[in-house]
């Protein structure tokens, strides 16, 4: 039950005393098995200020114990030690007060000391320091990350490869790469199995790009990874034949800014089978019109020929997403279908192309042998450039004409299904894939390595225990790692993936790992179209910068960029202000960190551009900023626009003609009263590969 009183002013410190006294006896109590009562007062009065205590009374119970009566003898004690201390009060919040709110009120068990809570204070504003500062991307917080772990010179390289980069394992250096720990380095090395413990583990980096989404800063120039990538392309040919190449590029990136560089890495003494180019990541771009995949495809085809590789050496060109398996199966059969397995195949490409995720796809693939799934492991993937540092393999399946024919028959199969017919887990797995891109396509497997079933040991004499001792973990038992037999390996032929060229004149080399996150897409790209007039700005973030100087009707601006990279529209004469007061701030988001981090970003430079116009629904060029994406700029035709767009200094600044979706600013919605923008539209995802419900 639960009483309602009065206490006047004046008694209000007596009753907090009393309340502490009641509640030491209160506890005496219940430590001696007595029940008890609580009755609470809710203390109000007036006087010439107002303390409001809470006060337990405890009802007396019958039978008290020994122990109770032990307890009693030793209130005398604890009553004294409670009375040198401080009521315990309810404490008012100032801020109700002030405000005038409903008062409400804080039970403290211990209320610090003036002095005290001034240090405890000053102990919180420095811990809230510390994480912000951790939080912000600065120079210094980058250097601090840049070695985890304990290295140990004394220990030699294992010789073992990273199975997530390829880099050599070792302990020796945590600036370099493959670099493991010293403490895990000797737990794996110094087992039963020696060295060897170590295949399959994967170096410090790896796991912090895979579990925590970290990347460390290693100390590896672009030319090294040059180097490896010729060194393998001029080792001699294998089987009598040189391996076929395939180049992996980003269509975002387009014009590929490595391709051109492909003919100086091939060279007369390099002996390619030929070069099979790979479109990826075409599940980002909405269809800005029919037909929007054979304009794509020829856009790769005219970038080819212009980096000088026309001719014989070009197999075929293809369009795939290697995250959402969008014209994965068209591929695997045009390899199995033309290079058969005549040769090793490499993979070639820029940074975050999207190769080790394409690695990992065929891995899982018909393209791989089927027990090579257990025996090999998946690279590392992650948005920050540079993940794979040197080689990393699997063996192709020779493709029989039996192979083929099963190969075929389970994808007819595939293709009569229709999205209901598929089960829970694939039904949750393509809705998943929906959200990630705008093309879907299904990779199975036709064949699967048959697995014996496996068998569970029961030790009971380890599940029994006395009820003197503790239960006990069962030992693990070593797990045997799948290895290839001689005769598997020996006339194999193998799938390279290569570590990626790094882009010169790239924005992303400018960014932290934080900032690369939001700059790189991941997901289906949603355009945003504003309509501009002359003397309004045009801002991505604080990577680019579009003005509109001269013109004299409205043109359409649309954005292809990530999602998470915000849009802001100003004027010319508040755009230099704006930039200096926002720049490394929330609104801009890109660059993170405040004047400290802006102070080391690099300025934004000037180019101006001259276009005219085609018509209010084709776009006449993209203006391209760097790799933070780009800006399709659409006006009335024979309009011509004068425009100066900005990119951060030593970073490359591309006018695309003609643009690479030229109807995309189509894709919008109605115009957001009172403002320059248009309500976004996200046009619905094709499933390759699965039937469609016909009309009824």
């Amino acid at each position: 039950m639960m009483a309602v009183g009065k206490a006047a002013d004046g008694g209000g410190r007596e009753r907090g005393e009393e309340g502490g006294e009641a509640q030491h006896r209160a506890a005496a109590k219940r430590r001696s098995g007595a029940c008890s009562r609580y009755v609470r007062h809710l203390p109000g009065g007036s006087g010439s200020g107002t303390a409001h205590a809470r006060r337990l009374s405890p009802v007396p119970s019958r039978g008290r114990g020994s122990a109770g009566a032990a307890m009693l003898r030793l209130a005398p004690a604890l009553l004294a030690r409670l009375a040198r201390a401080r009521p315990w009060v309810p404490v008012r919040r100032r801020e109700a007060a002030a405000s005038g709110e409903e008062e409400q009120f804080v039970f403290l068990e211990y209320e610090p000391e003036p002095g005290e809570a001034a240090a405890a204070a000053a102990a919180a504003a420095t811990a809230a320091a510390a994480a912000r500062r951790e939080r912000e991307p600065g120079k210094k917080r980058r250097e601090r990350r840049s070695v985890v772990g304990t290295p140990d010179p004394s220990l030699p390289p294992s010789g073992v490869s990273c199975s997530g980069c390829g880099a050599e394992l070792h302990c020796r250096d945590g600036a370099a790469p493959g670099f493991v720990p010293a403490e895990k380095y000797r737990t794996l090395s110094e087992g039963p199995a020696g060295v060897a413990g170590l295949r399959g583990a994967v170096c410090q980096r790896c796991w912090l790009l895979a579990h925590y989404g970290r990347a460390l800063r290693l100390r590896l120039p672009p030319e090294q990874h040059r180097e490896v990538v010729s060194a393998a392309l001029r080792r001699p040919p294998r089987h009598g034949r040189g391996p076929l190449l395939l180049y992996l590029l980003d269509v975002l990136e387009l014009p590929d800014p490595v391709l051109p560089q492909l003919p100086a890495l091939l060279g007369p003494d390099v002996p390619a089978g030929g070069l099979l180019v790979v479109g990826n990541k075409v599940d980002l771009l909405p269809a800005d019109s029919p037909g929007h995949l054979g304009r794509l495809r020829q856009r790769v085809a005219a970038a080819c020929a212009e980096a000088g590789l026309h001719g014989a050496p070009v197999v075929d060109v293809r369009l795939v997403s290697a995250k959402t398996g969008f014209g994965m199966e068209g591929l695997i059969s045009r390899l199995q279908r033309s290079w058969k397995c005549a040769g090793d195949v490499y993979l070639l490409g820029a940074t975050n192309s999207g190769k080790s995720t394409l690695f990992n796809a065929l891995l899982r693939s018909d393209y791989c042998k089927s027990r090579a799934t257990d025996a090999v492991d998946r690279a590392t993937v992650s948005p920050w450039p540079g993940t794979t540092l040197n080689l990393l393999k699997f063996p192709i399946i020779n493709p029989t004409c039996d192979r083929i024919f099963r190969r075929q028959e389970r994808l007819k199969e595939e293709a009569t299904k229709t999205e209901d017919e598929l089960s829970s887990g694939e039904k949750k797995y393509l809705k998943h894939l929906k959200k990630q891109g705008y093309l879907v396509g299904r990779v199975g497997r036709t064949f699967q390595q048959l697995k014996s079933s496996s068998v569970i040991d029961f030790d009971p004499d380890m599940l029994s225990y006395s009820i003197d001792e503790d239960p006990r973990d069962s030992p693990r038992k070593h797990e045997e790692r799948e290895e290839f037999t001689h005769n598997e390996v020996k006339d194999a032929r193998w799938c390279f993936d290569t570590p990626g060229i790094i882009k010169e004149n790239c924005v992303l080399n400018l960014l932290t790992d934080e900032e690369v996150k939001l700059v790189l897409p991941t997901s289906a790209i949603v355009p945003r179209t504003f309509i501009l007039k002359p003397g309004m700005v045009l801002f991505l973030a604080a990577l680019g910068r579009v003005d509109y100087l001269q013109g004299e009707k409205p043109a359409w601006f649309t954005v292809v960029a990530s999602n998470l990279l915000p849009v802001h529209i100003s004027t010319l004469s508040n755009a230099d202000a704006f930039y200096e007061e926002r720049a490394g701030q929330e609104l801009l988001k890109v660059p993170m960190g405040g004047e400290e981090r802006m102070k080391e970003f690099p300025p934004l430079v000037p180019q101006d551009i001259t276009l005219k116009g085609i018509g209010p629904t084709e776009a006449v060029a993209d203006i391209k900023l760097s790799s933070a994406g780009w800006v399709a700029v659409t006006a009335h035709e024979e309009e011509k626009l004068l425009l100066r767009a900005y990119t951060p200094k030593d970073t490359r600044l591309v006018l695309r003609e003609p643009p690479l979706l030229p109807y995309i600013s189509t894709i919008r919605g109605a115009r957001i009263a009172g403002t320059a923008a248009y309500r976004t539209r996200k046009p619905p995802s094709l499933v390759e590969n699965l039937k469609t419900r016909g009309r009824r």
